[in-house]
């Protein structure tokens, strides 16, 4: 029991370093517009602050995304991706292209969008869910920024759309394929995210292992409710140092180049 303390004392010194010492921690998928936040959203940003993380907080629909350019404002720290998710395709395309379109300079990228045959029932609405991943994919393409993919069950379909678009800044975020996925992916040149489920998950941890580490991010996906030595808790964003200490043991890194290679990789990925 006392060996299990002194490890997570020096856990805890390790990622409360100083600013000098101190790279940023990114999360690069997070859903802090979520009214699941709305409460605690005080002291998630004064949080963030403390232990110097920022967020790329995607967006669900025209609703969603005007609340995170709201939060977007209230802090730096909060890196605003607007969208529509592919649960919400027959939210307002031209609304979302309109709000794109009025407020790219302050955006951080597009998303979350993409596939998913889970909310498809019908051909109309695989269609429509293509229409929508492809016109937000030109918005992005027309305006430089990153895009955060969702790609359940559909990554192959992805890969074929990515073909016709830069595919440099773009993520797969949460990336549950195939070894062979996972081979496309990095020929394709698109980066690939990992979160809390790799602490506990071996084939995750098996991916990770095989991803060309210059396209390797980490995310929360909250709130995403995780099991195992997360106890069914939403995601929040102070999960990313235990995602990045599970990270570091996986590629035999120490915490800190670990966070050195996260942080160039999420710069790369924002494109700053």
């Amino acid at each position: 029991m006392n060996e299990k303390i002194s490890l997570r004392n020096r856990f805890i010194q390790t990622i409360l370093r100083t600013d000098k010492e101190m790279t940023w921690y990114f999360d690069s998928h997070i859903h802090l517009s979520d009214p699941t936040y709305s409460s605690d959203m005080k002291f998630i940003l004064k949080e963030m602050d403390y232990l110097k993380i920022k967020a790329c907080c995607v967006s669900m629909d025209n609703k969603n995304s005007l609340q995170t350019l709201k939060l977007a404002k209230k802090s730096n720290l909060v890196l605003p991706f607007i969208g529509i998710h592919p649960e919400c395709v027959n939210d307002k395309l031209e609304q979302m292209t309109n709000m794109i379109e009025e407020n790219y300079q302050n955006l951080s990228g597009i998303g979350e969008i993409g596939l998913d045959p889970t909310f498809v029932n019908s051909d109309e609405d695989s269609k429509r869910q293509i229409h929508v991943f492809e016109t937000l994919l030109s918005l992005a393409e027309k305006f430089n920024k990153p895009v955060s993919i969702h790609s359940r069950k559909s990554i192959d379909n992805v890969f074929q759309i990515m073909t016709s678009f830069n595919t440099k800044h773009a993520l797969l975020h949460w990336f549950d394929g195939s070894k062979k996925q996972l081979q496309k992916a990095m020929d394709m040149g698109f980066f690939v995210s990992y979160g809390p489920v790799m602490v506990y998950a071996n084939d995750k941890q098996t991916l990770l292992s095989k991803t060309d580490e210059s396209k390797i991010l980490v995310e929360t996906d909250g709130p995403v409710r995780f099991s195992k030595c997360f106890e069914m808790k939403s995601g929040q964003i102070s999960f990313i140092p235990s995602v990045i200490f599970c990270a570091s043991k996986i590629l035999g890194k120490t915490f800190d180049e670990m966070t050195s290679l996260l942080e160039n990789n999420s710069k790369s990925f924002l494109g700053i």
